[in-house]
């Protein structure tokens, strides 16, 4: 039988500056491609329903034949989104691996969203794989392990860095710096890629996490690796 797989993305389609965000398009395409012929996958985000892509994650993506083909012909994956509260009691059991797309929408909702937390705390206490890309990582920052600590205490992590958000101009925008929160949640195991925009993915134990858009497909292959599929 197929794996399940949950995928979650954010429903924040704009940050408190104002400025358009939502998940980012090559992030889900290309773990999707990776997985969905292999494992059962089901979406959902925080208020269900059409979760926002992100519309200048589109414009990168133009000359990439893979995003524009999803763009075009599944939305209906992403606009049909179940709704993280209706399944959150339940999921650790129907799912057996939960993957969260970056963007920068989670650093405003799913951050902090009981449902998400209880999701991937419950998985994590399973022994089950929990695997996020880019700003999706944020959603480990306050998921504690059984023994109370930090999941990612003394865990290697990675994930959107200083630099690249720099780059991005987006720091100004941020609620926080990303790659600072994780650092300290995981004493000091923060790991980047030696040049901005190169692929960093880190699996360590049932914990996997790439660092931005180039890592997205690694995660997936990483993720895959762990079902056995």
């Amino acid at each position: 039988m197929a794996p399940k797989i949950l995928i979650v993305l954010t429903s924040t389609d704009k940050m408190t500056s104002g400025k358009q965000t939502g998940w980012y398009l090559p992030e889900l395409v290309h773990p999707w491609e990776v997985l969905h012929s292999k494992a059962e996958l089901t979406f959902a985000s925080p208020k269900g329903g059409e979760a926002p892509v992100d519309p200048a994650s589109i414009e990168a993506s133009k000359a990439d034949a893979s995003s524009m083909n999803f763009i075009k012909e599944h939305k209906s994956l992403y606009q049909n989104t179940k709704k993280l509260s209706d399944i959150s009691h339940t999921a650790a059991d129907e799912f057996d691996a939960v993957f969260y797309p970056g963007g920068h929408g989670p650093m405003f909702d799913l951050v902090n969203d009981e449902d998400s937390i209880r999701i991937i705390s419950q998985m994590y206490a399973k022994g089950k794989p929990v695997a996020a890309v880019c700003h999706g990582p944020v959603v480990f920052a306050h998921v504690h392990g059984p023994d109370t600590r930090s999941m990612l205490k003394g865990r290697k992590v990675t994930g959107f860095s200083d630099v690249e958000e720099e780059l991005m101009k987006f720091v100004d925008d941020m609620p926080f710096s990303l790659e600072k929160v994780l650092n300290e949640k995981s004493d000091g195991g923060f790991e980047k890629a030696s040049e901005p925009w190169g692929e960093k993915v880190i699996v360590d134990g049932h914990v996997i996490t790439g660092q931005n858009p180039a890592s997205a497909r690694g995660v997936a292959e990483a993720l895959a690796k762990e079902l056995k599929i």
